[in-house]
C-alpha cells in the first residue's frame, strides 16, 4: 500500500498547508466515504459542511474559502483542486496488468508482421500481414490487428478492439475496451430499381495522431476515400460514434454518448457535450463549445458556445428558455 505524508503530498501540489495532521495518507476518497486515512477535496462552498461530518484527516481546499481544518487534521490550499487531484491520483495510481511473456503462446502474429522492440501482445491476439507496431506497444488479450496497420511507439490497446486493415495510430495513444476503428462507413443509396439500397465502398482509411484517447465503445468509421482524421492529443469518451471522413483537429474533446455525422470538420480545441449532435458537413471552428444535448445544425464560429435542439447562441437560447418558463407561469 502506497502512503505519503501531507508534506510530501504537498511538494508535489507546492499549495498552502495549515493544520496539524501527522498521519500516514492512504489514498483519496470523497468526503462522505473517507474514513481517518484519507485525502479528500473541497472544490466550492457548497461542500464546506460535509468537510464537518467527514472522517477524512486531509483536504485539498480551493483557494478563498473561509474554513479551519480543526484539531489533528489538515487543509493543502491550492489554486485548481481539480488539476490537484489529478496529481494525487496519478501518485496513487496502481500499475496496469502485467505481462507475464511478451508474446503470449495463444495470440497469432503473421510472419510479415514487424514488431518494435518491448513489444507486448497478450493471449488471444491477431496480428496480420505487413502491420508494423513500433516500439513498447502494449496489446492486451483479444486485440485484433488487421493486415498493413501502423502503430506508433508506446501505444497501449485494451482487450476487445478491433483494429481493421490500413490503419495508422500515432505514439503513447489509448485505446480502450471494445473501440471499434476502421469499420466502413454508413453510406447507402437508392438502388436504380427503387426496390433496395445500394451499398457505398468505403475505401479510406483512419489516421489517429500521437496522444489520442478513445474511450470504450467508442466507434471511428474509415473514410469512403482519403482518410478520417482525429488529431493529436485528442480525448474521445465511451461510446462516441465518429463516421467516416470527419477530421478533428487538435486537442478535442468529446464526451459520452456524442456523435459526429460523416464529413464533419472540429478545429482545434472544440468540445463537444455528452449526448450532442452534429449534421454532417458541418464545421465547427477552433475552441467553439457545444452543450450536452443539443443538435448542431450549422457551422459554428470559433470560440463560440451554442446549445440547444437545433443548437444555437447559448445566449440566445438560454433567453429562449427563460422566456418559455415565463409562459409556463401565465
Amino acid at each position: 500500500m502506497k502512503t505519503y505524508t501531507v508534506s510530501e503530498i504537498n511538494a508535489i501540489l507546492n499549495g498552502k498547508v495549515s493544520g496539524n495532521c501527522n498521519r500516514q495518507i492512504t489514498g483519496p476518497e470523497t468526503l462522505q466515504r473517507a474514513c481517518g486515512q484519507h485525502i479528500t477535496f473541497i472544490v466550492n462552498r457548497k461542500y464546506i459542511n460535509l468537510w464537518q461530518e467527514s472522517q477524512a484527516c486531509v483536504a485539498v481546499v480551493q483557494q478563498g474559502l473561509d474554513l479551519e481544518p480543526g484539531e489533528g487534521r489538515s487543509f493543502i490550499e491550492v489554486k485548481d483542486v481539480e488539476l490537484s487531484m489529478a496529481k494525487i491520483l496519478e501518485l496513487y495510481a496502481l500499475p496496469r496488468p502485467v505481462f507475464e511473456v511478451d508474446i503470449h503462446p495463444s495470440a497469432v502474429v503473421h510472419h510479415s508482421a514487424v514488431l518494435g522492440a518491448n513489444c507486448r501482445i497478450g493471449a488471444g491476439c491477431y496480428v496480420g500481414r505487413d502491420v508494423v507496431l513500433d516500439d513498447g506497444v502494449e496489446l492486451y488479450p483479444n486485440v485484433t490487428i488487421l493486415d498493413q496497420t501502423q502503430i506508433g511507439a508506446h501505444t497501449v490497446i485494451w482487450s476487445g478492439a478491433v483494429i481493421r486493415e490500413r490503419i495508422v495510430i500515432g505514439q503513447h495513444c489509448i485505446i480502450h475496451s471494445n473501440v471499434s476503428i476502421g469499420a466502413d462507413g454508413f453510406g447507402y443509396l437508392p438502388s436504380e430499381d427503387g426496390r433496395g439500397l445500394v451499398k457505398v465502398p468505403h475505401i479510406g482509411n483512419v489516421v489517429i495522431g500521437n496522444g489520442v484517447e478513445i474511450g470504450a465503445n467508442s466507434t471511428v468509421d474509415r473514410a469512403k476515400f482519403s482518410s478520417t482524421i482525429i488529431g493529436d492529443g485528442c480525448k474521445i469518451d465511451n461510446l462516441v460514434q465518429i463516421a467516416h471522413n470527419c477530421v478533428l483537429g487538435r486537442c478535442c474533446i468529446m464526451a459520452g454518448n456524442s456523435g459526429l455525422a460523416g464529413s464533419v470538420t472540429l478545429g482545434d480545441g472544440v468540445v463537444i457535450g455528452g449526448g450532442a449532435s452534429v449534421k454532417d458537413h458541418t464545421v465547427i471552428h477552433s475552441g467553439a463549445r457545444v452543450g450536452g444535448g443539443s443538435g448542431v445544425m450549422e457551422d459554428v464560429p470559433p470560440g463560440k458556445t451554442v446549445l440547444g435542439y437545433p443548437a444555437a447562441a447559448s445566449r440566445k437560447m438560454i433567453k429562449q428558455w427563460i422566456a418559455l418558463k415565463k409562459l409556463a407561469n401565465v
